[in-house]
């Protein structure tokens, strides 16, 4: 395996970061309500620039890292969904108007690339160092699932207790309400932040702890760390779509948190075996895509009652 020189690394972020800038700037330059036809639509927008990429990726390294790709882009994906839930009562939590969204999500994801560099690169370092750290993430990824799996449906969000949002009112004042779509303003001379960029905060220290389970299952397919960077990145930039496409919908995939307990075992469990017996790259997409597929339609054939 031939690593990808860091010119790649540095033309594939500046390639997603104009597109972010192109999004915002261009698309969404007015602020208002996303409807699910247009986030549909955007939705199929970075799921196609994602599987073109993926083909690209066929030919210029081959089958394996291709298929690798589309494995962990399949499992960061889907646990990226699961998440838009926790991004929903986060939402109704702050009373964020529809209109600002957005752009919350858009600075949130954007920040949440930067952490997922950093975080992937200091993975890759230890693994380099410390090759036993795999049979860490293994434990790691196995005790998440089976916790996962027997976990409440009941998300517990309690955005007031966030140790960083703490800290950043001890450094700034911060304005009780909203003020449009600024982040910052000024009264009577004095700098305040607004409740918005509080919202951005929340989102992005929530982000990171997600990270901490999604990062180690990608390095359970591949530690190509080129693949398992492009693979987080793509798998990231359609959430704000896909959460104004499922934010209405959540309530219908009551057992995709089984079926995400799974996945997170499984790759742990193929983690932990790779020495013993390496599971073939084309079996273990099969096996996560059957049991996240599986999960999506039992929901839809057996669907529950939740709260509100």
């Amino acid at each position: 395996m031939v690593p990808a020189s860091p010119l790649l690394y540095v033309l594939f972020t500046v390639f997603i970061i104009a597109l972010l800038v192109v999004d915002l700037g261009l698309f969404q330059r007015k602020t208002h309500e996303v409807k699910i036809k247009e986030a549909l639509g955007w939705s199929a927008v970075w799921i196609s620039l994602a599987l073109l990429f993926n083909l690209g990726l066929f030919f210029w390294r081959g089958k394996e890292p291709a298929l690798q790709f589309l494995t962990g882009y399949l499992i960061e994906l889907s646990l990226s969904v699961d998440n838009l839930f926790v991004f929903l009562l986060i939402f109704m939590f702050f009373k964020v108007p529809a209109a600002y969204q957005h752009k919350v999500l858009f600075w949130g994801i954007l920040g949440a690339q930067i952490m997922r560099g950093l975080l992937i690169g200091v993975g890759v370092v230890l693994i380099a160092q410390f090759h036993w750290i795999l049979y860490f993430f293994g434990l790691f990824l196995v005790f998440t699932g089976i916790k996962m799996g027997f976990q409440g449906e009941d998300a517990e969000v309690r955005p007031e207790r966030n140790i960083f949002v703490r800290f950043f009112k001890k450094v700034m004042p911060v304005t009780p309400g909203y003020h449009g779509s600024k982040f910052f303003l000024k009264l009577e001379g004095r700098h305040y932040a607004t409740l918005l960029l509080i919202v951005v905060i929340v989102l992005e220290t929530t982000d990171l702890l997600f990270a901490l389970d999604s990062i180690p299952a990608i390095f359970a397919i591949t530690t190509d760390p080129f693949i398992v960077y492009t693979s987080n990145i793509c798998a990231i930039l359609g959430l704000r779509s896909l959460y104004f496409a499922l934010a209405g919908m959540m309530n219908l995939f009551n057992y995709l948190k089984i079926g995400l307990a799974v996945v997170l075992t499984f790759v742990g469990l193929k983690m932990l075996l790779a020495e013993i017996y390496p599971i073939p790259i084309g079996i273990a997409l099969g096996v996560i895509g059957v049991v996240l597929l599986l999960s999506v339609i039992a929901s839809l054939l057996w669907p529950t009652q939740k709260k509100a």
